[in-house]
């Protein structure tokens, strides 16, 4: 049985879907104002890591995903480079999906944008309105948080205190902890049609409006990381429970935070990281090993030592899989039962069990390795490197191809390792030039040396 941490309840619990072996999940996307940075690299890792393990166990999960392609970020920053808020938009939103093409995040079923379900936003806001849930003033609508009497239930905040928190400072609200629904379009601003006037949806009706479209009014999980709890995911419980009377999510999954040499990522401290940037310096592999086999809800430091060890260990998975390969055709076939095999992979699927376990699932993985590493048989080391990849696959690693090396080039790879073994490094260095001139490039890591073919 799966069990995981519910922030809702504050407790590990069994999983019981709502239809068995279906799941309907939610995670909160980026907003499209700037490149994606390592924080949104972790997020949607760590959830795709989670959708795909439960993929691997059988389950048929629906996984949506929302843009967020209209906030006042993304005005203010067209606003300043002179550009139309529309096609900055777009154009972020190209980056960060090519950015997760390169980190194999893959699990999504259906991206989403805000500004396509505007008509579904104004219909809940309606019925907001309607029931005296929120109310109609200068600049808006707001949600009245002291009708929701639960407010505060995920946050784990009472609503007396939330009542005077003030996220947006306006007089004629009814409290300052009503947040807005409907904002009223300022001059110069992107607008569409409403009963309230010209406008744009808040932020929180925009998750609501898109989970409801495409998951129901009651859904099994809904994630993101831990700066949402409040007060995004907290409105949008009050929201879709205001106007259904029914429960909203069954099981809410947050992120832990990732923090940049112990300090919170920020601008103003010069150690904001862009997720191309980290390719750039350690590749694609390396950012999402980092990530992968950390467990979801921890937080994570992001160091050069932290990124210099995934890189490590990104390495002897791709050369235990490259060496496999090769060793498969060498190998003899002798009678060997495989009954360690079916261990370890009961205690993955045991470890993932337990709340999403990635680092104790990676360490058997690496277990997995040595057994690959060490194994005389041919037909064990098949089954062995078919697990592997079951493995590597649900925690989304993607490995290059073997590269076919002509005899010629592969004894200068190892009069080249015979000279680095001998400090020779004159010689070593005319060696990979000769490699090079062959059209074939060799990177020493630290299992060894990995040949590669150059690009012409």
């Amino acid at each position: 049985m799966i069990k995981l941490f519910n922030t809702l309840t504050h407790k590990i619990q069994a999983f019981k879907p709502i239809v068995p072996k279906k799941i309907n999940l939610y995670v909160c996307g980026p907003t499209t104002y700037d490149y994606s940075h390592i924080g949104h690299a972790k997020s949607y890792i760590q959830f795709d890591v989670i959708v795909k393990y439960l993929r691997w166990r059988g389950f048929d999960v629906r996984y949506v995903q929302n843009i967020t392609d209209i906030d006042d970020k993304i005005i203010n920053r067209a606003n300043e480079e002179k550009r139309k808020w529309d096609e900055l938009a777009l154009f972020f939103e190209k980056t960060y999906l090519e950015d997760m093409r390169q980190l194999n995040v893959t699990s999504v079923s259906k991206q989403v944008r805000a500004t396509e379900h505007i008509p579904e936003m104004i219909e809940q806001i309606k019925g907001m309105v309607k029931k005296d849930i929120a109310y109609d003033i200068d600049d808006g609508v707001y949600f009245d948080i002291s009708t929701f009497k639960s407010y505060g239930k995920l946050s784990k905040q009472k609503l007396d205190e939330l009542k005077q928190h003030r996220v947006e400072p306006n007089t004629q609200k009814r409290n300052p902890g009503d947040f807005s629904l409907w904002k009223k379009a300022k001059p110069n601003e992107p607008f569409w049609n409403s009963p309230w006037g010209k406008g744009r949806p808040g932020w929180h009706i925009e998750c609501s409006a898109m989970g409801e479209k495409h998951l129901g009014t009651t859904y099994d999980i809904h994630g993101g990381g831990i700066d949402l709890i409040f007060p995004h995911h907290e409105a949008e419980i009050a929201q879709i429970e205001s106007l259904t009377s029914q429960p909203f999510v069954n099981y809410w999954l947050h992120n832990g935070f990732l923090m940049i040499n112990n300090e919170k990522m920020s601008k103003s401290l010069n150690n904001f990281i862009t997720i191309r940037d980290a390719f750039k310096k350690w590749g694609a592999m390396a950012v999402r090993f980092l990530f992968a086999t950390a467990h979801y809800r921890s937080p994570i430091n992001f160091t050069e030592a932290s990124m210099a060890s995934a890189k490590a260990g990104f390495e002897k998975l791709q050369n235990t899989h490259r060496e496999a390969q090769r060793r498969m055709k060498e190998l003899p076939s002798i009678t060997v039962k495989d009954v360690q095999l079916r261990e370890l992979k009961k205690r993955f699927a045991a470890a993932m069990d337990n709340d999403f376990d990635s680092p104790q699932a990676s360490a058997v993985l690496f277990e997995l390795c040595h057994l690959i590493n060490s194994c005389g048989d041919r037909k064990i080391l098949t089954k062995a490197v078919a697990l592997f990849e079951e493995f590597t696959s649900v925690l989304g690693f993607v490995f290059e191809k073997n590269v076919e090396v002509p005899n010629a080039v592969a004894d200068l790879v190892k009069q080249r390792e015979s000279a680095r073994k001998n400090k020779d490094w004159k010689r070593s260095d005319l060696l990979r030039a000769e490699i090079e001139k062959k059209g074939y490039a060799v990177d020493d890591t630290s299992s060894g040396a990995v040949i590669k073919k150059l690009e012409k």
